[in-house]
């Protein structure tokens, strides 16, 4: 039997990478694979253990096939690789911390896969951009915007598919959450 990708999304923020470091163990206990991805960005960079290559890098990369997915976003570049083939294709589930923008293309090819989405409220998301100190006031505020936008719509064009995680309260419960909707299903995790 085939695995299951379950692709992760969520606006910057909401607390994506801490929810999978969180969740680590207990995914690993379930046979759960969690993909490292490749990004332009530096390794010094804070923010998940990625593989940071240089621009050259990922489009040679690329230009060999290495990624099952990848996108740009906010200038950068963002790749899967493609070992998650072999994996799901071996039994096992993998966890790809995805993109919101691109889910129309993973979901093409990966028509099974469990999509959830990560949320926050709206005041946590702003207390949480301003402590990371990566952007202006006005620039925090444009995104928050852009998020709601986007959210709302990704639920509208989603919502059969789509299982929202709120990441406001404690992460405990964000990984318990997390859990049960792998285990069995959206509904029983309201």
């Amino acid at each position: 039997m085939a695995g299951r990708l379950i692709y992760l999304i969520g606006p910057s923020g909401s607390g994506k990478d801490s929810l999978l470091d969180a969740a680590r163990p207990r995914l690993a206990e379930r046979g759960c694979r969690i993909v490292r991805r490749v990004i332009t960005r530096s390794a010094e960079a804070v923010g998940e253990a990625a593989q940071g290559v240089s621009p050259e890098q990922f489009a040679a990369m690329q230009a060999e096939g290495a990624f099952a997915l990848s996108w740009h976003a906010n200038g950068l570049s963002y790749g899967i690789p493609r070992e998650i083939d072999d994996w799901l294709a071996a039994g096992e589930d993998v966890l790809v911390n995805g993109s919101r923008a691109h889910l129309g293309q993973t979901r093409a090819r990966y028509p099974t896969s469990l999509v959830l989405l990560l949320t926050v409220d709206q005041a946590v998301l702003r207390q949480r951009l301003i402590a990371r100190g990566r952007e202006s006031l006005a620039d925090i505020e444009a995104r928050l915007a852009r998020n709601a936008r986007f959210t709302a719509e990704l639920i509208a064009g989603h919502g059969a598919g789509l299982f929202v995680l709120d990441n406001s309260g404690p992460l405990e419960h964000s990984v318990e959450r997390l859990l049960c909707c792998l285990n069995h299903g959206h509904s029983a995790c309201a």
